[in-house]
């Protein structure tokens, strides 16, 4: 039994998307020197411009800007001015990121571009700038400022569930699936909560359960075993599972048991992202664009034949 699809509306800046007749694709584009996947690669303007408008071309709805990195045990997240302040100031951020998102609109007036921050003064800078979404991992948390910029600026929002921040993932103690599935449940709903109260649209608020962002190796398995239950919240999902460690511990045995390099978990990714749709994720977030579509029209052929789509 696969999980009924959320189908509803998405406000963003501009523009509606509608959600749950077919899956969407986000595509990511790293623009940092040390992401896990592809640190470097696109540190370049020019080289992530042109990987963005590759990603637009290969069929992405959606392209996801990230100019921090969020990986384990980076200091992403911390108080500017603290002792805990994050690696990356809001200024070196935006220094890396405006210059790309300005490129791509040029380029392509209409394209649908996110912003992966948790800072007020980046969402702000990125939504004049031309961005439709603020993708905040911390879900609302990290910077107290952001919800009332997104409101302001009128941008589509995911609020994404984190345990903890980066630093602390890789020693936070193990969760059985019921505490959890709790857990995220209460995450996500406070983090609506926090949105709404700040004035934006539940029709601009998607919801993502966060995988790997606080979640231990087998953790992520539980949770998406049980993703379908996180739609009782009454926003759409989208789901992250791209190149994530718990998929290269998960393939250990075949790499004389130690984790499979970033990029031999491809197979795996898609393999773990047709699960997320199977279990009511509208939007997938990507590192490769055309083996995502592919497998993700599959996935939606399924659904369909099973008839599994509800209004909202």
């Amino acid at each position: 039994m696969f999980a009924s699809r959320t189908s509803a509306e998405w406000q963003l800046r501009t523009r509606s998307l509608e959600l749950g007749a077919r899956t969407l694709v986000m595509a990511v584009v790293n623009i940092t020197p040390d992401s896990f996947s592809d640190g470097g690669a696109f540190l370049d303007p020019q080289a992530a411009i042109a990987h963005t408008l590759q990603a637009f071309e290969e069929g992405a709805d959606i392209v996801d800007l990230g100019a921090e990195s969020t990986r384990p045990g980076s200091r992403a997240g911390g108080a500017p001015g603290s002792a805990q302040a994050p690696a990356v100031s809001a200024e070196e951020e935006q220094a890396r990121l405006l210059p790309v998102l300005e490129g791509i609109l040029k380029a392509q007036p209409h394209a649908v571009l996110s912003v992966d921050t948790y800072k007020a003064a980046t969402a702000r800078a990125a939504l004049a700038a031309g961005a439709e979404i603020i993708n905040d991992v911390s879900g609302f948390t990290w910077d107290p400022g952001i919800a009332a910029v997104c409101a302001e600026g009128r941008a589509g929002v995911v609020l994404t569930h984190t345990r903890g921040r980066p630093e602390e993932w890789r020693t936070q103690k193990r969760l059985d699936a019921e505490p959890l599935i709790a857990l995220v449940r209460e995450g996500l709903a406070e983090s609506l909560s926090r949105a709404a109260r700040s004035g934006i649209p539940l029709l601009a608020m998607l919801l993502d359960p966060g995988y790997g962002f606080g979640k231990r190796f087998g953790e992520n398995f539980s949770l998406l075993s049980r993703q379908e239950e996180l739609l009782s919240l009454g926003r759409p999902l989208l789901a992250g599972v791209s190149r994530k460690s718990f998929l290269g511990h998960a393939l250990a045995s075949l790499y004389g048991n130690v984790p499979a390099p970033v990029h031999d978990r491809e197979t795996a990714g898609i393999a773990a992202m047709v699960a997320t749709i199977l279990n009511g994720a509208s939007i997938v977030r990507v590192h490769t664009v055309r083996p995502a579509l592919e497998a993700a029209l599959l996935a939606d052929a399924i659904l369909a034949a099973g008839g599994r789509e509800t209004n909202q």
